[in-house]
């Protein structure tokens, strides 16, 4: 074991543990973009961009742009295509799981990638006609700010 992994390894346990436990994830100085990580919950991320500004943390609201499809492909909504960026409270239960998850750790700037498993999305009942039941969403997150 390289001192690094060690190191990469203590820095995420203590993000997990400040960030409320098991289930929730954080990036960490020493993640590096382009590397899929899945978390206890399921959920997986790579970090396109890594950001350098403010992290979104639990309790913060944070303003991001994002696209999200389904994973036949198909495009179900965008901020970016409506040129409204979306601002939330993140960990407040306001958005499915998998964004207050996912989102987490993110820095101002940072570009990630986000694979939710349906029981992290809208699960069996799906969402308006849009998201069938029991989908996979996948979504491209720009965290463009935190308050």
């Amino acid at each position: 074991m390289t001192y690094q992994y060690l190191a990469a390894t203590c820095t995420l346990v203590a993000f997990t543990l400040i960030l409320g436990g098991e289930g929730t994830m954080a990036a960490t100085e020493n993640n590096s973009a382009g590397q899929e990580i899945t978390t206890s919950s399921g959920l997986k991320y790579i970090d396109q961009v890594l950001g350098t500004g403010d992290v979104a943390v639990a309790g913060k609201t944070a303003t991001v742009h994002y696209t999200g499809w389904l994973e036949n492909g198909k495009k179900f909504d965008s901020s970016v295509d409506r040129g409204q960026p979306f601002p939330f409270p993140l960990g407040g239960g306001r958005v499915i799981k998998g964004w207050d998850e996912g989102v987490q750790g993110m820095k101002v700037g940072g570009k990630r990638k986000l694979t939710i498993p349906s029981d992290l999305g809208y699960g069996s009942r799906g969402a308006g006609g849009v998201i069938p039941p029991n989908a996979t969403l996948i979504f491209d997150v720009e965290l463009l700010g935190v308050k």
